[in-house]
């Protein structure tokens, strides 16, 4: 009895089982790739040029009647600010207007200071009557007042290179 017991458990780890008993010299577990074809991700600058920049609230003094709703229709969250990462540009440099740049494109900042610099993501317009120019969000807690001149914006275009 015992006997016709075992050999139900071995013809049913046999047949459910059925990997586990056999084996190939072809099956191992080693994945080896022969000749792997490598990509590279590149960021090339396709635009850059001198700005003067500054800082803006999500306040009615600063913006329109609806300072919590960007140019592209983006809903700024007041909580948080600072944690968007966004910018306001002149129309010269939007592409509605004839410049390089459009709502959603992610430019690099640099020349202003360590706190500053970094990349940002376009999601607002500036008056008409300024050229030339960025606006970086910031919470009106955070203390940052000021106007510089001579920043670098780039914009980058991601490609990938197979070698």
């Amino acid at each position: 009895m015992v006997r016709k017991k075992i050999i139900g458990l071995f013809f049913l780890m046999v047949t459910f089982f059925p990997a586990r008993l056999t084996y190939s010299k072809t099956d191992f577990p080693l994945n080896i790739k022969l000749n792997p074809i490598k990509k590279m991700v590149q960021k090339l600058p396709i635009f850059s040029h001198k700005v003067s920049a500054s800082v803006y609230f999500p306040d009615k003094a600063q913006t329109d009647s609806q300072p919590l709703i960007t140019a592209d229709g983006s809903k700024i969250n007041h909580l948080k600010v600072r944690r968007h990462r966004w910018i306001a540009v002149s129309r010269n440099l939007l592409k509605r207007w004839g410049g390089p740049i459009s709502y959603g494109d992610t430019v690099e900042v640099c020349g202003i200071s360590e706190k500053l610099d970094g990349t940002y993501i376009v999601r607002d317009t500036m008056n008409k009557r300024l050229k030339n120019t960025i606006d970086i969000l910031v919470d009106r807690h955070d203390s940052i007042m000021g106007h510089w001149k001579n920043v670098q914006i780039v914009k980058y275009q991601t490609v990938s290179v197979s070698m």
